[in-house]
């Protein structure tokens, strides 16, 4: 009985635990860190996508990396880009964009610390190493 009482009360804590860890606010560097792999993937998908207008192919290259400097230059540019005005996804991924700009200036701007300002990286983004099976 003693037993049963004990692997009850050690499953609540666990639980207890579990959903704490869950329900954590955010970090600013997690917050950053999401959305500018969500915006990078949704600039990836609209370059890649047959339904959308022509232009997206003249677009400034958006991968972004938050531990370098440069990024912020990257995000501005992104966001002034005259073109595409009449295509709704570049328009949204300009908002997030502008947002991430934002809290990376305003917000997070004492959290965060820059690891390099290697512009021509943000031109390449490196792959993921490839498996070998």
């Amino acid at each position: 009985k003693l037993s049963t009482m004990k692997m009850l009360l050690l499953l609540a804590a666990l639980l207890s635990a579990a959903l704490l860890a869950s329900t954590a606010p955010p970090t600013c560097y997690s917050r950053v860190l999401s959305l500018s792999k969500e915006i990078t993937e949704s600039f990836k998908e609209l370059q890649t996508s047959k339904t959308v207008d022509s232009c997206v192919q003249t677009l400034p290259r958006l991968y972004l990396d938050i531990h370098n400097y440069c990024v912020l230059a990257k995000l501005r540019d992104f966001v002034a880009y005259p073109g595409c005005d009449r295509v709704v996804e570049v328009n949204e991924l300009k908002e997030k964009a502008r947002s991430l700009y934002t809290i990376l200036i305003s917000y997070c701007r004492r959290d965060l610390v820059f690891l390099t300002d290697d512009c021509n990286a943000l031109e390449i983004p490196i792959s993921p190493p490839i498996e070998h099976s």
